[in-house]
């Protein structure tokens, strides 16, 4: 974040949160609903794919940061990833992040954003490893078909951060958060 200053993508939620929020509104977050299927669903692909474009057409525009998973996990698992970030057929810079941890997950979200931060903040110290791969330039066959694009930087960044790639992908833990809320 401290390097590029990017916008990036969040669920709309994380905007009402304290502090995050108001920075996430600066770098010009673009705010998503999860469940909405409708049209708005491709808008939002759109508008990604729009700022992408625009990012790489002026140097002075930021760069837009996509989390393709579209959730967090225990740092040992890659989930299936979405689309949106390799609709525009551009390179993309893939990024490891985990999160050591020895008491609280900063990437666990099934609790509430106020009671995430609340947790956060007392603890002493929370960490990042932050590992940066090379930029990955998409392949002519890549461009066409953005489900292999994402498929195939998927791979690579499982192979380079030694990562364990999953079927179970953001459905699934919607299911098992329903669960664990009644």
């Amino acid at each position: 974040m401290s390097a590029f200053f990017p916008s990036f993508v969040a669920k709309r939620s994380v905007g009402k949160l304290p502090f995050v929020g108001i920075i996430s509104k600066c770098l010009g977050c673009i705010y998503v609903q999860r469940e909405s299927k409708g049209s708005e669903f491709k808008g939002v692909s759109g508008i990604i794919t729009e700022r992408i474009e625009e990012a790489f057409q002026n140097k002075h525009c930021p760069s837009v940061l996509l989390f393709p998973e579209g959730t967090t996990t225990n740092g040992d698992y890659l989930l299936p990833f979405r689309t949106g970030a390799f609709l525009a057929k551009r390179p993309v810079l893939p990024v490891i992040l985990r999160y050591p941890y020895r008491r609280f997950s900063p990437a666990w979200d099934s609790i509430s954003g106020v009671r995430h931060v609340f947790l956060l903040l007392c603890q002493f110290v929370n960490y990042i490893e932050v590992t940066r791969l090379p930029v990955y330039y998409p392949s002519e066959q890549e461009k066409e078909d953005p489900k292999l694009y994402a498929c195939n930087v998927r791979k690579f960044m499982a192979d380079e951060g030694n990562l364990i790639l999953s079927d179970i992908g953001l459905p699934e833990k919607r299911v098992y958060h329903a669960a664990l809320n009644g």
